[in-house]
């Protein structure tokens, strides 16, 4: 007869943090972050932190190396989705990593044939003024000038002028040559009063730009993931078909950490994967597998490898995993069981292996719950696909800004690796959906605050830290009629536009 469960799997929205004493010391600017994502010995330190206990998810449509940089510099890790070419995935990484020394990959170029229209259109689209103009209108084509919003008034030119037409040419550009360290590139920005420096190869092939504004960024970033060669931090999928191709490849392009992308994770193909990544590497090369979602899961990953080990089995907002085939647990209740695995191993073992708890957040207070739960951190999709930084386009759809959404278990995503379990190639049927999120505007604002929310509440409860969060936090579940209660209720809500006389 099959085993059931007493206990109903409930989700982050059943429960409330009950307040604590919350002592002088308890601000804000007082409250740490830091969380371990690699595991590590009693006793010790794990080799790999963060500032702040966010990663983005393994998705085409959330991380590419422009959200690796905008999260690594906000304390965080991107791990740049695997449903990719191994070259491709690979030269990501290597963007992010060159990304740190001041040479910039350009991401905002154009033809000389293209127009102004083109220009405003790129700008919006990147949020980027400065264009690189290359003969074939890619990142690396031969240099044939730039534009800046100095070069051009919208109120002043057609908007079917030709680039060519107002572009700085190249005779007129100060360029660098590939072979320039950054300290000579920072010394010809500032002798030249310039605002941005392309380097050229010896055939004038753009190969970067470097910027003024990146020489003081690390006083505006303080929290920013870095590695002992200054390098941004990032992370990078991979799957349990092609890893034997795929991991030396991302090794060698510099991922600093590697997670096994999978719907399910309690399978003899992760364990092989782990395997494989042990024996050619050893313990240099970190990896995280999952998803699993109850003691059984986490015990079989940490004994087979894992640095870190995901949570989570069809809570996520594009996630139809449940529905399709009626597997899965509640977010919350799967994090309160792995957790308490977690620590019995530490107790047995005296390894500490990290949890990451993966979808179920659908507000900022759930990080925090997750967090009191015991996940030492959390990955989130939905909430960073609505962000600037994000790869997909942003459309007006009824009179609002929205971006692209899609799960990688849909037929857009193509990523059948990720639900195989030994079959034949191809996506026999979708485990998500293809969707709309509201547009939010920069990660760095939006991360901010939900952050300050995350701490203010640690305060809340008298914690200063996540272990002392999860020492203290009092956790209640709430009944349906307290959930509404916490909502605004019984009143009358003003319209925003009416003005009060």
């Amino acid at each position: 007869m099959a085993y059931f469960y007493k206990e109903a799997s409930r989700t982050f929205s059943e429960y409330l943090l009950v307040p604590g004493y919350s002592s002088k010391e308890c601000v804000a600017s007082n409250v740490s972050l830091k969380t371990p994502v690699t595991k590590f010995k009693k006793g010790e330190e794990g080799s790999l932190t963060m500032n702040i206990p966010l990663v983005s998810a393994i998705m085409q449509s959330v991380s590419d190396d422009k959200m690796a940089i905008a999260l690594a510099r906000e304390g965080g890790i991107s791990f740049i989705f695997g449903s990719q070419g191994v070259e491709e995935q690979a030269e990501m990484v290597k963007r992010v990593k060159s990304y740190k020394a001041g040479f910039v990959t350009s991401d905002s170029n154009i033809r000389p044939d293209n127009t102004l229209k083109d220009i405003i259109d790129l700008k919006e689209k990147t949020g980027h003024s400065t264009v690189a103009v290359t003969d074939d209108g890619t990142s690396y084509g031969k240099l044939l000038g730039m534009v800046t919003s100095k070069d051009y008034r919208v109120s002043r030119l057609p908007l079917n002028t030709k680039v060519s037409e107002f572009m700085t040419p190249i005779n007129q550009l100060t360029c660098a040559k590939e072979g320039t360290d950054l300290g000579e590139a920072n010394d010809i920005i500032w002798e030249n009063k310039l605002n941005a420096l392309p380097i050229v190869d010896d055939s004038g092939h753009l190969k970067y730009f470097v910027f003024r504004k990146d020489y003081d960024s690390h006083k505006e970033y303080p929290y920013e993931l870095l590695d002992e060669n200054k390098r941004y931090i990032v992370g990078a999928g991979i799957n349990t078909r092609d890893y034997a191709e795929r991991v030396p490849a991302l090794v060698e392009a510099g991922a600093d950490v590697l997670c096994i992308d999978s719907s399910e994770g309690y399978t003899y193909w992760q364990k092989e994967t782990l395997s494989f990544i042990r024996e050619k590497y050893g313990d240099s090369v970190k990896v995280g597998a999952g998803n699993i979602v109850d003691r059984e899961g986490f015990l079989f990953l940490a004994e087979a490898g894992a640095d870190f080990v995901k949570i989570g089995i069809g809570g996520g907002a594009i996630c139809i995993t449940r529905e399709a085939k009626g597997i899965g647990r509640g977010q919350a209740t799967a994090v309160i069981e792995v957790a308490k695995a977690r620590d019995e191993y530490f107790e047995k073992t005296g390894i500490y292996v990290p949890i990451c708890s993966d979808g179920g957040i659908v507000h900022d207070h759930h990080i925090t719950l997750a967090l009191a739960m015991g996940a030492d951190f959390c990955m989130l999709g939905r909430y960073f696909a609505r962000f600037d930084e994000s790869p997909t386009k942003k459309f007006m759809v009824n009179g609002n800004y929205m971006k692209e959404y899609w799960g990688e278990g849909t037929q857009r995503a193509r990523n059948w690796q990720r639900y195989d379990l030994g079959g034949k190639s191809g996506l026999s049927f979708e485990e998500g959906v293809d969707s709309y999120v509201p547009y939010a505007g920069r990660l760095r604002d939006n991360v901010m605050l939900t952050l300050s929310k995350v701490k203010s509440t640690m305060c809340n409860c008298g914690a200063l830290t996540i272990p002392e969060l999860q020492e203290k936090a009092k956790i209640t579940l709430v009944s349906s009629v307290s959930i509404v209660e916490g909502g605004a209720h019984d009143v009358v809500l003003k319209e925003t536009d009416i003005t009060v006389k």
